[in-house]
């Protein structure tokens, strides 16, 4: 009985073993693309010149509040003590309110980024699915989520030449 049961767990793992073989799976560097397609660099300048508009619009706005400040501690002889402490206390506000657009700006380029890396990736799923049917490949692992891997079954160069060639711009806005 126990040779019985040891015959079909032989034959049970050779089987699963030669269905194992014929599995061809192999990873890529999402990061990679993501950075270094056509679309991917696109994002990347958009988001950089939203961001050094607001960076030039947040400079301007602190240069002003500087100002507003050493004009405020300059009067404060001057000024009557409740003059000062109202001075002040609108002083105290603005900057409150420079600081919640400076964190909204922020907010808002990552919303962008997270969103235009959807739409790029997005727009990959087809390539990825349609290059996985061509190969017959079975499974695409991300790179990031392999400890070790052959540099022979990674797609990477590939997907990427077949990103440029199909996707070429991906707006952020």
């Amino acid at each position: 009985m126990l040779k019985r049961f040891l015959i079909v767990i032989f034959f049970f793992l050779i089987i699963f073993s030669s269905l194992a073989d014929e599995q061809k799976i192999v990873y890529l560097n999402v990061d990679k693309i993501m950075q270094e397609s056509i679309a991917g660099k696109s994002i990347k300048n958009q988001l950089e010149k939203i961001y050094n508009k607001d960076l030039e619009k947040f400079k301007k706005n602190d240069e002003i509040l500087k100002k507003k400040e050493k004009k405020i501690i300059a009067q404060k002889n001057i000024m009557s003590q409740e003059d000062f402490q109202k001075e002040l206390t609108s002083l105290r506000s603005e900057i409150i309110n420079f600081q919640r657009e400076q964190v909204k700006s922020r907010d808002n380029i990552n919303k962008l980024r997270i969103g235009a890396t959807n739409k790029l990736i997005s727009k990959l799923s087809p390539i990825l699915k349609e290059y996985a049917k061509k190969n017959s490949i079975s499974l695409i692992l991300q790179k990031k989520n392999i400890i070790m891997g052959k540099k022979e079954i990674e797609i990477t160069d590939e997907i990427l030449s077949l990103t440029n060639k199909e996707i070429k711009d991906i707006k952020v806005n």
